[in-house]
């Protein structure tokens, strides 16, 4: 996932993701432009500015004007030790989403297949997707991906289909979309099988229960 697609709308850890984003485009150039960070992290022009100067505020970051009004900007020692920081706990956050992902997407993978249902198509091109196509099961087989908005004709070596009906004969799916995952799911059980629909609880979606209330 790219920069700009991981951050839309700051918030708690989009603030974390903002910050590495400036320190490591300081540190990989420091001839750098408050566009040229705009452009590379998918944010306003306003914002890279804000963050600039709160990083220089913070003594992240040293600016320094360069010919033709411009500005260079370096590391600071103390930048240095925030980038270390927050690296490994981007990298921490990733693998603890990597680990947690893979167990569930398996243990949803053999139930379906403890229930028979062996043609399994994953509803969402995303990082989940790509953690769920690694998955094995016994006698189950990822066969498509399901996703109305993907414009490629594959992701992750699994072709991609833009609907339920395209996806042929299938016997249950996987939810991996990461965009509004409950909306997805109150959708799809209109239009297939509550019961066939795996959901992994890291996406936190009420599911519904058989001939009850969602859960």
């Amino acid at each position: 996932m790219s920069n700009a697609e991981r951050i839309s709308a700051p918030g708690k850890t989009d603030d974390a993701e903002i910050t590495l984003g400036i320190l490591n485009a300081v540190h990989e150039n420091e001839r750098i432009t408050q566009r040229s960070v705009a452009q590379e992290l998918g944010i306003a022009l306003g914002l890279a500015n804000a963050y600039l100067k709160r990083c220089a505020k913070k003594g992240l970051i040293k600016v320094s004007q360069a010919p033709a009004n411009r500005y260079a900007y370096y590391l600071t020692p103390q930048g240095f030790a925030e980038k270390g920081r927050l690296t490994a706990e981007y990298l921490s956050d990733s693998f603890r989403f990597f680990r947690n992902a893979r167990g569930q997407c398996t243990e949803a993978l053999e139930e379906a297949g403890q229930r028979g249902w062996v043609r399994i198509a994953l509803y969402g091109t995303s990082e989940l997707a790509e953690v769920a196509s690694l998955c094995e099961a016994a006698n189950v087989q990822i066969v498509t991906i399901v996703d109305p908005a993907h414009d490629q004709s594959s992701f992750a070596n699994f072709p991609v289909v833009h609907s339920i009906e395209a996806a042929g004969d299938i016997d249950a799916l996987l939810l991996t979309t990461l965009a509004d995952p409950q909306a997805t799911y109150d959708q799809l059980t209109g239009i297939f099988p509550p019961a066939r629909i795996f959901v992994p609880a890291l996406l936190r979606v009420r599911e519904v229960q058989e001939g009850g209330p969602q859960r």
